[in-house]
């Protein structure tokens, strides 16, 4: 757009000043031409002739300003209370170096309207440099493994990640019994335990379908009892030199010894365990073999010890572990039934924006064989279809029934594969009894 065609412009504004569109259109051709001092004096002129200039137009003027390196001059554009006003403030306030002033803009620009949040900003905000090498000396590891530190067994047994109880955990009551029976209460009241002569320790091994639950039990156990809890992260105990991996497992278990009263909790154990006529290699055979003698070993004092293992795959873990004093109580953990799905959902919602009262028994209802990871993916799915229609609108939209229904049609239950494969475990390998949960759950709820 030529000089000529911009002055036509300007001249029809100012004939009708309250025409803020066409002022919009003077700026912009200004602006694309690469003249923002002719831009920002045309939005001047026009406010100091007394022309209506409508909140879009104010919003452009101060972008060009900050652009400009003149933020202050974009400030005395950007006077109103709305989040988009607040957005352009702490742009400026952060171009004239005033940095807390912009984070506390930025901050309430985005409480108001969510959409508006800008992580490229927020960087700049911070003002943080990442210096690469020093990221890339922390990723490195030393291959040498000649002996497990004390040190190195601290980073192994890995913290949980943020406390959790067992009112985190919808339903599973008869599982948290018998957690609290074997794990909670010795810890809690040793003295009667010593008075029957009872020993507190051994283990139990949660099994399952995946994301039902076994790992945030483990979690809620130690949230819920005072002793320590160690989580062995299964990567860190796999070495690839002989004899390593089981001088790490010792480690751990002397580490667990020394903090007694402790929970060492093993997931994914069947890594560890594996059944020995299947393996391939020795050294496979001989950390199996290390794991039992730590387990109850002719040297070992595991007193206030107690060992709790999950896995998916049950069938996998070797016969031996099974045995009175290792893992003497197997507890089957079953995907929720309807109640539990409801107390699932329900929490999964609680705190976001929702409109209205969403029908949390009917959702339960529908997502038969949901785990509560599945769940977790479900309400994921609508949370996204929500931002997107919020994205769409510029305006914060809160999730309604019709999003979840949209996630119903994307999320799918887990659980039927893995129930598919313990019922034939259960019917044609149940050795002793060992899968007669998994029957029971399959006669109960296979028509819920």
């Amino acid at each position: 757009m030529d000089d000529n065609q911009i002055e036509a412009l300007l001249r029809a504004f100012q004939t009708s000043p309250s025409n803020s569109a066409l002022l919009g259109l003077v700026i912009d051709a200004w602006a694309a031409r690469g003249d923002t001092a002719r831009a920002l004096a045309a939005g001047e002129n026009a406010l100091a002739a007394g022309a209506v200039i409508d909140d879009a137009v104010r919003r452009r003027l101060a972008q060009l300003a900050t652009g400009g390196g003149e933020p202050e001059r974009a400030l005395e554009w950007l006077t109103g209370g709305a989040p988009e006003d607040l957005l352009g403030r702490a742009r400026a306030l952060l171009t004239a170096g005033r940095r807390e002033q912009a984070e506390t803009c930025y901050r309430d620009a985005v409480t108001a309207n969510a959409t508006l949040q800008d992580a490229a900003f927020e960087a700049r905000l911070r003002g943080k440099v990442v210096a690469f090498d020093a990221v890339r000396r922390g990723l490195e590891r030393s291959i040498a493994n000649d002996d497990t530190a004390a040190t190195e067994t601290v980073r192994v047994l890995k913290p949980a990640a943020e406390r959790a109880v067992f009112d985190d955990v919808g339903g599973l009551d008869e599982v948290k019994r018998q957690i609290r029976r074997r794990i909670i209460t010795p810890f809690q009241k040793p003295s009667l335990f010593d008075r029957f002569r009872r020993k507190a320790g051994g283990g139990i091994l949660m099994y399952g379908p995946p994301g039902c639950g076994k790992t945030l039990l483990a979690r809620a156990t130690a949230g819920e009892c005072g002793a320590k809890f160690l989580n062995v992260a299964i990567e860190d105990v796999l070495d690839m030199y002989i004899g390593e991996s089981e001088r790490k497992l010792h480690a751990m278990f002397d580490e667990a010894r020394r903090q007694a009263p402790a929970v060492l909790f093993f997931d994914e154990i069947e890594a560890l365990g594996g059944r020995r006529e299947f393996s391939r290699e020795a050294t496979s055979s001989k950390l199996v073999s290390q794991f039992l003698s730590e387990l109850d070993g002719f040297s070992q004092n595991n007193h206030n010890v107690l060992i709790l293992g999950a896995t998916n795959v049950p069938w996998a873990i070797d016969a031996a572990f099974r045995r009175p004093g290792r893992f003497d109580r197997v507890l089957f953990v079953p995907p929720p039934d309807a109640p539990a799905r409801q107390t699932i959902l329900d929490r999964l919602l609680r705190g976001r924006p929702v409109e209205g009262k969403i029908d949390t028994a009917a959702l339960a209802r529908r997502a038969r064989g949901f785990s509560g990871a599945d769940l977790r993916h479900l309400i994921e799915t609508a949370v996204d279809e929500a931002i997107d229609d919020s994205i769409a609108a510029g305006v914060e939209t809160p999730m309604r029934d019709t999003h979840i229904t949209r996630a119903f049609g994307q999320v799918r239950p887990t659980t039927v594969e893995w129930l598919t494969t313990a019922r034939n475990y259960a019917r044609y390998a149940n050795e002793g009894g060992q899968y007669d949960d998994v029957l029971e759950f399959l006669k109960q709820h296979g028509r819920e």
